[in-house]
């Protein structure tokens, strides 16, 4: 593969001097590796939180981790966040009292709240990749710093999500020099009025994907903590397999499913390139991972079974809804006036039900109820929690007969009800709602059906 490879490290990576180190081995064993997009340090065995999480807790003065219910005051993580860039450069060997000092100044600086926020939560990303630059260069690689106020990494102003500019593409295109490895923070950019702000949790990701999509690169890698993506979750089915290759269909599919291994935002821009995403695991970089392109030839049905738990659905009973014009729009207004996402809403001639995270029911499933009684007056409405998706997904099972009736069977047999069946439109997926008590054992039920091959 010729071009340039766009690499981005998540926090797992990146979480200690060690993993510095083996996130360097494997820039330099590619000289393609140009651009380098790196995260804050995740966690490690010295600390259960991640940094991000520490700098959202001293920029709310401690709300942060008290509203999760956690005794981390903001003075605590200010230290334990000092403490581990500290730690990093000392473990790496590397002076860096300038970039400490330069931390601490950001950190207790007077910013209003809403911009304070974004600001204060950037700075992992911001000094990490100072002192990933400042290694490498000591190692005697040909590296720079490319921050993204230097960079022209535009965003809007929209603080805790902001979208990338359209003219950031450009700037990063005139920005970039491909005769060197440029260091690149991931998770913020730069306002038109000079304002830090950040992307949504996860950010790196789409940054890198932005940048892959600037530079023409030829693949875009996201080094991450696992081998990539597993057919299906490998905690509760451990001889499940990485998939060697998925559409982007396929990932957005299981990525709004519970595959949470790649920001699914940071496709679209590789998409509409057609660069293709390699999912790669730091620890075993040996591994070939799980590579993500436009379009493949399937060789099986299903590719993997996503699963969401926490999923509640509100189901309404009335005459003539499959007759009644707009009934289903005026539905879902309701819902999005109360700010709550649906997944979907299977419906009949006199019934349907709208699938939700239970979460975002919370404090508002009374009042939920009521605009919906008293705008449509429906014979029946109830709300029923606890409930887990099981989607499978593939390709393959585009005019496959007999798949969802092979699963809905293999439930059967575990004596699971299906409480909630709806296929999605290109015929790639399927989702069974199932009380979330039996996810497990539905979950085992249709790898064993649907993906786990008898000549293993």
């Amino acid at each position: 593969m010729g071009g340039h490879l766009v690499c981005k490290f998540g926090g797992s990576s990146l979480a200690n001097a060690e993993q510095i180190e083996k996130v360097r081995r494997i820039v330099s064993e590619d000289a393609r590796r140009h651009f380098v997009v790196v995260s804050a340090p995740g966690k490690d065995r010295n600390d259960s939180e991640k940094t991000t999480d520490h700098l959202f807790n001293i920029a709310t003065e401690g709300q942060h981790f008290r509203r999760r219910g956690k005794a981390i005051s903001a003075k605590e993580s200010y230290e334990r966040v000092i403490g581990k860039f500290k730690s990093i450069m000392s473990g790496l060997a590397i002076e860096g009292e300038d970039i400490i000092d330069s931390l601490e100044s950001d950190l207790t600086s007077h910013i209003s709240d809403k911009k304070r926020i974004d600001f204060f939560a950037s700075r992992g990303e911001h000094c990490n990749a100072k002192i990933i630059a400042r290694y490498f260069m000591k190692k005697g690689m040909d590296a720079k710093l490319m921050l993204p106020e230097d960079i022209g990494f535009l965003v809007s102003d929209r603080f805790g999500n902001a979208r990338v500019l359209p003219a950031t593409h450009a700037n990063l295109k005139g920005s970039l020099n491909d005769g060197q490895i440029s260091i690149i923070p991931g998770y913020y950019g730069i306002t038109l009025k000079g304002d830090i702000a950040v992307l949504s949790r996860g950010g790196s990701d789409l940054t890198g994907g932005e940048v892959a999509y600037a530079v023409d690169a030829s693949c875009y890698e996201n080094w991450t903590d696992t081998d990539g993506v597993y057919q299906v979750d490998p905690r509760i089915i451990p001889e499940a397999s990485v998939i060697p290759e998925l559409t982007y269909k396929e990932i957005r599919l299981l990525s709004s499913k519970g595959f949470n291994v790649f920001h699914f935002d940071a496709m679209v821009s590789c998409k509409n390139k057609e660069i293709p995403i390699n999912i790669r695991n730091t620890n075993n970089p040996s591994a070939p991972g799980t590579m993500i392109v436009s379009s493949r030839i399937p060789d099986e049905t299903v590719v993997g079974v996503g699963r969401m738990d926490g999923i509640a659905y509100v189901y309404i009973e009335k005459d003539m809804i499959g007759e009644t014009i707009g009934f289903t729009k005026e539905l879902l207004d309701i819902f999005k006036d109360f700010g709550i996402n649906t997944h979907h809403y299977p419906s009949d001639k006199d019934d349907i039900s709208v699938i939700v995270d239970q979460h975002d029911l919370m404090g508002k499933a009374d009042e939920l109820k009521e605009a919906i009684a008293t705008t449509l007056s429906p014979n029946f409405l109830q709300i029923s929690y606890d409930l887990s998706l099981l989607s499978p997904v593939g390709i393959g099972m585009k005019d496959t007969p007999g798949v969802l009736a092979k699963a809905s069977n293999a439930l059967f047999e575990e004596n699971i009800n299906i409480e909630i069946v709806d296929q999605g439109p290109s015929q790639m997926s399927f989702h069974f709602g199932i009380f979330q008590r039996h996810a497990d054992a539905g979950l085992r039920a249709l790898y064993r059906a649907l993906l786990k091959r008898q000549d293993r």
